[in-house]
């Protein structure tokens, strides 16, 4: 019974191994049917050196959503979100930071990835003003009646008269001169009477009668010469003549032959044409490149294809807030008079650029100069030889005061590396030393922009290389990967979509196939993004940076509220591209402090809207697609209004109608 006993035993351990082994097998094929694979899951002989069962971590393949880059998943499969097919995510390696990216050399060729050296080097900045030539002020002077009196005879029937310094110009009967005139020959005739007289007391005092006399005449505006007349006439002139103390053009004429008039009452206006001022309009951005005493070049539309020089004489001290604009006075010398008041002229500053935002003009380098009159410039210290003011060092006005050298050089990129949000500036670095292109997000100080250029004030060191096409493909790719990116600076995505995965190719925007034509409800949707964008413009037209900036946050919410899922395929993927272009331009615009960043945010905007357009419809009604081309330093900017008629957003009131309509959308 025993033994029988331990047979069974041995029979049922037996089976039980072989049920263990069989579920083993069944479990292993089970497993590696679902894994995908035909074979089985099952350990592999261990070799010398391996681990057995194990996997590296580096060959591990993550799957993410193009919309939310947030989610990683170890397989493919929907998004949880929203249900869009997971892609692939290249994570790039374990060993580089959160804002450093890495990629294969044939994608940095497709991306055209293209990098220039950080240098020191001078560079210039020209600033573009527009303005009107005005009277030079200090040249304006008034005929006045210096006692009451009436006017017999006006010598200057109209305004526009040239006169000379001298020229007789009215003549005034006036009482009180005849009286005047009759005490100093009262005065006269007792001061002779008196002249042998023993008292000289009496004598000194009869002879300062006179002088007083004289002296009251002269006060009242006769000239020696008329004073003398009268003394050697001996009868006091009933009309006494007034004239021009100066010499000029008359631009008014304010009384008439016959008036009465009073002390102080203004009867012509002369204004010295020989020299005259442009007043010009600077934008405040410019600012930072307009010195006092710095040379000014313009042309008229009266003389096309003559330049007109002067000197920068005043910068007004109080910003248009409606225009964001600053006077700037020039002083143009004007011998030959073609300059008329009021003529309309584009002038150009340009300003040699040194580091610290200094303006270096060789012509100034350690000179003494006029704080009034920017002519007047001197080798060594001493006074203005026009008003006797001390001069000044040329470095107190933001000159280099001695001849350039190396340490002078600005830090400078190029103005197309830098990616703007309107508060930070991004640029991507080259990482030397890599197998594979390596780039490095890094936020940089930027200084003012002179032309084509950023000053860097913080980030960056001479020879390294930054991207200089191709920084936004490189941003949004880091989106995808939910790292720290332009848009996003702590991470966990931003919708990033042109290095987005699409049927095992990389596709950007602007090389996506043709969209098939939306629906006509997502159509109404993305109308009221098209809307927005209307009312920025409207808005910019009228100089009203706060009205753009609350429309910019009214099209990011129609946005936000456009439904994707009614548009598929190709329209889709045509879709989420534009909307996060469309999204990153508007967030941009929202964040601009000023008029001028909102423009240039705007002009970005309305390039990608206009296809928008073409690509999806969304218009109501007739849509006009117009072109400045003075835009941005004369390259010219697009923009899309409601009206035929042109509100210009580039410049505002300043030139509301430039451009011209190029295109109806329907």
């Amino acid at each position: 019974m025993a033994i029988l006993r331990g047979k069974a035993f041995l029979v049922l351990l037996g089976v039980g191994l072989l049920a263990a082994a069989g579920s083993g097998y069944f479990l292993g094929v089970r497993r590696s049917r679902a894994s995908g694979s035909g074979e089985a899951a099952g350990p592999a002989p261990a070799k010398t050196g391996e681990t057995v069962g194990t996997e590296s971590p580096a060959k591990k393949r993550l799957w993410t959503c193009a919309m939310h880059p947030q989610i990683k998943l170890p397989k493919p499969g929907k998004c949880p979100i929203c249900s869009m097919d997971l892609i692939p995510l290249d994570t790039g390696g374990g060993d580089e930071s959160p804002r450093t990216l890495s990629i294969g050399k044939n994608a940095a060729k497709l991306m055209e990835i293209e990098t220039v050296p950080v240098e020191r080097r001078f560079v210039t900045a020209r600033v573009r003003m527009v303005g009107k030539i005005a009277y030079d002020e200090t040249r304006v002077s008034s005929i006045t009646a210096w006692v009451p009196g009436r006017l017999d005879r006006l010598f200057v029937d109209y305004t526009g008269v040239p006169v000379r310094k001298g020229d007789h110009m009215v003549t005034l009967y006036s009482p009180e001169l005849l009286s005047a005139q009759e005490e100093l020959l009262q005065a006269i005739k007792a001061a002779a009477e008196l002249r042998n007289s023993d008292v000289r007391i009496i004598r000194e005092t009869s002879q300062a009668t006179i002088e007083a006399a004289r002296e009251k005449l002269r006060l009242w505006g006769l000239t020696a010469a008329q004073i003398k007349a009268v003394e050697q006439r001996g009868k006091a002139e009933e009309e006494v003549t007034i004239y021009a103390p100066s010499g000029g053009i008359v631009i008014h004429k304010n009384a008439r032959e016959g008036m009465y008039v009073t002390t102080g009452t203004r009867i012509y206006t002369i204004a010295d044409l020989s020299h005259v001022w442009a007043s010009l309009d600077a934008y405040e951005s410019d600012l930072a490149w307009l010195r006092y005493g710095q040379p000014v070049q313009f042309s008229t539309e009266a003389y096309p294809g003559e330049t007109f020089k002067g000197t920068i004489s005043f910068l007004h001290p109080v910003l248009n807030e409606a225009t964001r604009t600053v006077k700037v006075r020039v002083n143009v010398p004007n011998e030959d008079g073609r300059l008329k008041p009021g003529m309309f002229v584009r002038a150009t500053a340009s300003a040699r650029v040194a580091a610290g935002g200094r303006v270096m003009d060789v012509s100034l380098a350690g000179k003494w100069i006029c704080p009034m009159h920017p002519e007047i410039v001197k080798a060594g210290p001493g006074t203005c030889d026009v008003c006797g003011m001390p001069l000044v060092r040329a470095e107190s006005l933001g000159y280099v005061g001695t001849a350039p050298g190396e340490a002078d050089k600005p830090l400078v990129i190029p103005a197309s590396a830098a990616l703007l949000t309107g508060k930070r500036a991004v640029v991507y670095v080259k990482v030397p030393g890599r197998s594979k292109p390596t780039f490095e997000g890094r936020e940089i100080v930027l200084g003012p922009r002179a032309g084509d250029t950023f000053l860097v004030r913080r980030g960056l060191k001479v020879g390294e290389r930054v991207v200089l096409h191709g920084a936004f493909m490189l941003d949004a790719e880091l989106q995808i990967q939910a790292k720290p990116s332009m848009m996003t600076p702590a991470g966990g995505g931003g919708g990033g979509m042109a290095g987005m995965n699409h049927g095992g190719k990389k596709m950007s925007a602007g090389k996506m196939k043709a969209a098939a034509p939306a629906s006509p409800r997502f159509r109404q949707q993305f109308g009221a993004v098209v809307d927005g964008y209307l009312a920025i413009q409207a808005a910019l037209a009228r100089d009203d940076v706060a009205a753009a900036v609350q429309a910019a946050g009214r099209a990011r919410t129609a946005l936000a509220g456009v439904d994707m899922t009614l548009v598929q395929g190709e329209t889709h993927m045509a879709w989420m591209t534009s909307a996060e272009t469309l999204g990153r331009l508007l967030k941009a615009l929202a964040e601009a402090g000023a008029i001028e960043p909102a423009r240039v945010q705007f002009a970005l905007l309305s390039e990608q809207i206009a296809g928008d357009i073409a690509r999806f419809g969304g218009t109501k009604g007739k849509l006009f697609k117009a072109w400045c081309p003075m835009a941005f330093d004369n390259r010219g900017a697009a923009w899309i209004q409601r009206t035929e008629t042109i509100e210009n957003p580039y410049f505002g009131k300043a030139m509301l109608r430039c451009g011209e309509i190029k295109e109806v959308l329907q």
